[in-house]
């Protein structure tokens, strides 16, 4: 079943590892196939070394296993109620990658300084609040994805132009059309987390670049007369 995607989610997972951006099974991807309503997941706790398309675990987006003989991942509720909510994500990542887990545990927005940033996030990546006791005891994963929904919707951010959020006092997530552009933007949004720390030790009031600079950069890559790359 979903043999394609299968292979998808499962190339995207071990990029994790080779990318720095996992330590032992400290992370996960998913991909949806929206026209089944079938979602593919790492499963639970299962090492990368171990990690083979046959193990991936395939629900439907009540969180229902429809083929799979494992556990999956102990974030699946978070990931099915980000697809839930936003019908344009393919693909989404979790990772506990050191430079974001910092400003997560500092519970602060990253901050854009710069043009590296603009280039992939249109404006902060913000960070969630925290989830409640009674929300934690209720579900803890779910309610993980109901929070990050809310913000994104408090704030008026589109989740197309920001395909990242940190969450307080635990680590980030990405997505992205597909699972491999999720891993993608994990790898950039790590990057840009760590430039905005290093930013902050250079000098510990720093602005945040003009918004006349993020428009720009940000626009010339996604915005409708985007010009970077080939055509």
């Amino acid at each position: 079943m979903l043999e394609a995607l299968r292979k998808a989610v499962y190339a995207a997972n071990m990029e994790l590892p080779q990318r720095g951006l996992v330590t032992y099974t400290w992370g996960n991807v998913s991909g949806i196939d929206r026209q089944q309503g079938l979602v593919v997941i790492k499963p639970s706790g299962v090492s990368y070394e171990e990690l083979t398309p046959d193990k991936l675990v395939v629900l439907d987006l009540n969180g229902s296993v429809v083929e799979g003989d494992l556990n999956p991942s102990s974030d699946t509720k978070t990931h099915l109620e980000l697809y839930k909510a936003f019908p344009a994500l393919g693909g989404v990542v979790h990772t506990h990658s050191p430079y974001a887990v910092a400003w997560a545990q500092a519970g602060e927005d990253i901050p854009c300084y710069g043009t590296t940033h603009a280039d992939y996030f249109y404006g902060p990546v913000p960070c969630a609040r925290g989830l409640t006791k009674e929300e934690l005891d209720e579900d803890y994963e779910k309610n993980t994805g109901k929070v990050i929904v809310e913000t994104f919707r408090a704030r008026n951010i589109d989740p197309v132009h920001v395909p990242a959020v940190i969450c307080r006092s635990h680590g980030p997530f990405t997505w992205g059309k597909t699972a491999a552009e999720a891993v993608y933007h994990a790898v950039v949004l790590e990057e840009v987390a760590k430039m905005a720390l290093l930013t902050r030790q250079v000098k510990g009031d720093a602005e945040p670049a003009p918004t006349h600079v993020v428009e720009k950069h940000f626009m010339r890559k996604h915005g409708p007369n985007a010009y970077y790359g080939q055509k």
